[in-house]
């Protein structure tokens, strides 16, 4: 029996090995659509049923907010704080957990906290004009519900790519140029 976990164990690490990449997408997969996004899902919930049900209907009269699509104060909140501790809760795991990130942490923190300003305004945009379908066709908590995870999915097209090659990034070290100036 031991030996039969040997080899299944072998063959996990093999496949890490051999698909590093994979593996970081999936580790990734794991800590922000499961850890930070249900945090952040739950948060969200909350705020919008505990914290602001009596601003969920309440209009936004800011010119600009309105032209963009945000609508109502309660949704509006709601999804500012949630997508803020969603976002701080993933940085942490995935520069420890996921990437294993040693560059620079001042830096990276800047690049995350540009690429949230961005993902929260996107996120806040984006879920407001989706929550005033619900409103409209009044779909109560289980439309509001389905809303959030779409606009939370949505923003993983540009977010990967943002943590992988530019926020979480790992130093090279000297043993490793030297390896690669040997290998050309």
């Amino acid at each position: 029996m031991r030996l039969n976990n040997c080899k299944i164990k072998d063959r996990g690490n093999s496949f890490i090995q051999k698909h590093g990449e994979i593996w970081k997408f999936i580790k990734w997969s794991i800590v922000t659509g499961i850890g930070a996004s249900g945090v952040e899902l739950i948060v969200y919930m909350l705020l919008l049923k505990f914290a602001f049900p009596s601003l969920n209907e309440v209009p936004i009269t800011n010119t600009v907010l309105n032209y963009i699509g945000v609508k109502y104060a309660g949704y509006m909140y709601s999804y500012l704080i949630s997508t803020t501790v969603g976002y701080t809760i993933a940085f942490i795991l995935n520069r420890k957990v996921t990437f294993k990130a040693d560059a620079n942490p001042l830096l990276s923190a800047v690049y995350a906290i540009i690429l949230v300003i961005f993902n929260i305004f996107a996120n806040t945009w984006i879920g407001s004009v989706f929550s005033n379908i619900s409103v409209a066709y009044h779909w109560g908590s289980m439309g509001d519900l389905i809303i959030k995870i779409i606009v939370m999915a949505i923003p993983s097209v540009w977010t990967y790519p943002a943590n992988r090659f530019i926020i979480h990034r790992k130093k090279k070290h000297p043993a490793a140029e030297e390896t690669e100036q040997t290998a050309i």
